[in-house]
């Protein structure tokens, strides 16, 4: 494949350098102080694996954009897609003028999305929109209104998807009241759960759970992320999401499968959920569905997709044009490109070099994930203790050796890896063995 940017990781100033500090005191004075940033450099171009800041320092990009760009910045496919679709039009809006690529594109999504019965789609912008929108049409086709979701779940910034999220700072601290109706159930959490404890023992725990405080018959959905994001990239316990399944499918309940962070090729497959076999009721996706296009889907059942009236489910610009044809592209570049292999190439490649760590150094907990969706939990010892302070000395080591990573878990303390699977393998060596040096270097 070939890059307008040269595949590799470069430091030419101090980072930030001059002209990212003169930036940011204009951000000081113009942008609101509660956007954060993880790095304190400010990007001018970016491709494939690597970002280059307005000082011509550039980083190996470990995050795409909180798990976006999957088929690589500005893949070409993309690019193409976006300019002759902007040349045509720049907005159209489904609920006054429709377009056909709006149907292409809810076509593909149901075609890819797992579940051998009829489905069909619906187009909105963001990742919370997704969530908060199956939410309303799992109420409406059941006439329940409690949702259940889960600890160390992560589903939006939205009021009701600040309610389903389970972590407090920085997502919830101080923005409540928050939407009621909303149920949190026990995780299957195999790093910090107790010793032996089963898929099945801790679905059971969590039916027990939503039977005897919430009741199953009020229950309108239990929504769930197959592989948990920002609570840390847990990966449940085989046989905890099919008995979940089971058990919504006896009592009536829509199954959703989050798939926002984990979807779209992520994890090595077109969905995660396929790696537990499971056919959820309804899949959410976005950040990896366009290429960088703000979209959003909600897949699923055909009967339960169409439970709402007409006109109940919308949005201004849900399912732009633009943002349809970038993912009619991306959609392309995974098949083409081979990409659900690439992110198991990654996953080979992560756990080669990180993995000795486990019985090297007793900081490094656990390395999980599936694909190109990986993290190291760090700790400090054999009692599990959650060490994120160790975690930003090694981000920031990192950062200003020019590999940018991201850090996640309800505690602070998981380094995560959401690498574009356009990524060389040179790339990724040298990035993981920057952090390896680093870890081996603060422990």
């Amino acid at each position: 494949m070939e890059f307008r940017l040269e595949q590799k990781r470069q430091i030419v100033t101090e980072v930030p350098g001059p002209k990212s500090k003169e930036i940011a005191e204009r951000r000081a004075k113009y942008v609101s102080a509660s956007v954060g940033s993880a790095l304190p450099s400010y990007i001018e171009q970016a491709d494939g694996a690597v970002l280059r800041d307005v000082d011509g320092n550039q980083f190996i990009d470990f995050g795409s954009g909180i798990g976006v760009t999957t088929v690589g910045n500005s893949s070409p496919k993309v690019v193409k897609a976006i300019q002759e679709t902007a040349a045509a039009n720049t907005h159209l809006q489904i609920n006054t003028a429709p377009y056909e690529n709006y149907v292409d594109l809810c076509q593909k999504l149901t075609e890819i999305t797992p579940g051998d019965f009829d489905k069909k789609a619906v187009l909105f912008n963001s990742g919370a929109e997704a969530l908060e929108n199956a939410v309303k049409i799992a109420r409406k086709h059941t006439g329940r209104n409690a949702i259940v979701v889960f600890e160390h779940a992560f589903h939006g910034r939205t009021n009701l998807t600040m309610a389903m999220t389970s972590k407090n700072a920085p997502y919830k601290d101080g923005f409540g009241p928050f939407a009621p109706e909303v149920y949190r159930a026990p995780l299957s959490y195999p790093y910090r759960d107790a010793e032996g404890l089963t898929g099945a023992q801790a679905a059971a725990r969590t039916i027990d759970m939503i039977d005897k405080q919430v009741g199953a018959k009020n229950v309108a959905a239990i929504i769930i992320e197959p592989l948990v994001g920002e609570g840390g990239f847990i990966v449940p316990a085989e046989g905890f999401l099919p008995a979940l399944v089971e058990y919504a499918h006896e009592n009536g309940i829509v199954f959703v499968s989050d798939e926002v962070q984990a979807g779209m090729c992520r994890t090595g497959k077109w969905f995660c959920s396929e790696w537990d076999g499971i056919e959820p009721d309804l899949v959410t996706s976005a950040k990896g569905i366009a290429g960088g296009m703000p979209l959003s889907a909600v897949i699923g059942r055909a009967e339960i997709m169409d439970a709402s009236h007409p006109g109940g489910i919308g949005g201004t610009y849900s399912g732009n044009p633009i943002a349809n044809a970038a993912a009619l592209a991306t959609i392309e570049a995974y098949e083409e490109e081979h990409l659900r292999d690439e992110a198991l190439r990654i996953e080979q490649k992560i756990r080669e070099i990180l993995e000795p760590l486990v019985a090297e150094l007793d900081v490094v907990g656990e390395v999980r994930g599936r694909g190109a969706m990986m993290a190291v939990e760090l700790v400090t010892g054999a009692d599990k203790t959650p060490n994120p302070e160790l975690v930003k000395k090694v981000v920031a080591d990192a950062l200003a050796q020019g590999v940018l990573f991201l850090t996640c878990g309800t505690y602070g303390n998981v380094v995560r890896f959401l690498p574009p699977l356009v990524i060389s393998d040179e790339l990724l060596e040298d990035g993981l063995g920057v952090l390896v040096e680093a870890i081996r270097k603060h422990a």
